[in-house]
């Protein structure tokens, strides 16, 4: 008994480590706009951007005051309309988790003030705004804020939030007065397709360094996390005859496309995560962190427990002949569903 405590131990405290991604405050690099763009080279500007700043400002103050409420009743209930896709699966699981703890997580905190806002060009539906905010009081880091807006007549909706890395470079991108284009998930002239990058990092993420894809991306912190996390549970594992599976599995249609001025596409994209734990010579398996036990409430524990998490990632795929790597530039990881199988 001591025994499997030690372990449940050794598996929350490793969990706080990863959850803890990207919470410095140096985090990635935002370049200056790049006013090169059409103006520069014809003086004249062939698309109008979709939105000014101050309506993006509006639409993002929404939102956030809608998370706000929904925040402070620690009820999911009120997030539909203004949140959808990923961020609405993240933020029902981390609410329904300060429900039962009565406290919540640090990282969902979205600072209300931006330092960057990347407004597209394009007349058709549906669009895609992404903000950088301001870090946050206390010094975590930049979030990066997809919102989209489905048809002419819906509202802009929070789809995706992620936190940037410690050290991240960030692509340029026109002043919102110009505005940016959005791209497709089967964008060419890059290293990749942005789809091909999604599926491909999934892959790595599967395989490690036995991936064929290994030397296609930079190193980054979430792989190098999740790696020791895996590596910690599995010497706990192997002392106990027991064992771990991770499968990792890209969301198709879940995918966002900005296109930068330094010719490569800044992506976001979610990548749904199991992680099957298995304890050896007769022993339970259990919730191994509090937001894991909050998320199983009162089920019965048996030697096998799965959990389910979903992964937004953010990556900058450069142009084709570049030389460059595919990079992750900022990532969201949230448990959304605990059960024992």
């Amino acid at each position: 008994m001591g025994k499997a405590r030690g372990f449940t131990r050794m598996v929350a405290s490793a969990l706080t480590v990863l959850a803890a991604i990207s919470l410095a405050a140096c985090e990635g690099q935002v370049p200056k706009p790049d006013m090169t763009n059409d103006e520069a080279s014809t003086g004249q500007v062939k698309e109008q951007p979709d939105l000014t700043e101050a309506q993006e400002k509006r639409i993002r103050t929404g939102i956030l005051e809608t998370l706000d409420k929904a925040n402070e009743a620690k009820d999911p209930s009120g997030l539909a309309g203004r949140v959808t896709g990923p961020a609405l699966d993240v933020r029902t699981s981390e609410l329904n988790i300060a429900k039962a703890t009565d406290k919540l997580d640090p990282k969902t905190t979205i600072p209300k003030e931006m330092t960057q806002v990347v407004i597209p060009t394009d007349a058709s539906w549906p669009r895609s705004v992404f903000t950088i905010t301001t870090t946050t009081e206390d010094q975590q880091s930049k979030r990066l804020l997809v919102m989209t807006q489905e048809s002419a007549h819906s509202n802009y909706q929070l789809w995706a939030v992620t936190r940037l890395f410690q050290g991240a470079k960030l692509p340029k991108f026109a002043v919102p007065r110009i505005g940016s284009q959005m791209g497709k998930p089967q964008d060419k002239g890059l290293v990749a397709t942005p789809q091909e990058a999604v599926d491909r990092y999934a892959d790595l993420l599967q395989s490690g360094d036995a991936s064929k894809y290994a030397d296609s991306f930079a190193s980054d912190f979430f792989r190098q996390d999740l790696n020791k996390l895996s590596q910690t549970v599995q010497e706990g594992m192997e002392r106990n005859k027991g064992t771990q599976t991770q499968t990792f599995t890209p969301v198709k249609d879940r995918i966002a496309v900005m296109r930068s001025s330094d010719g490569g596409d800044l992506v976001v994209a979610q990548i749904n995560s199991e992680w099957t734990r298995q304890a050896g010579e007769g022993r339970d398996s259990k919730p191994a962190s509090d937001a894991e036990k909050a998320l199983f409430g009162d089920g019965q524990v048996t030697s096998t427990m799965k959990v389910t998490y979903v992964n937004v990632l953010a990556f900058y795929v450069p142009p084709a002949g570049s030389g460059q790597q595919i990079a992750a530039v900022g990532a969201e990881r949230q448990p959304i569903k605990v059960e024992a199988l």
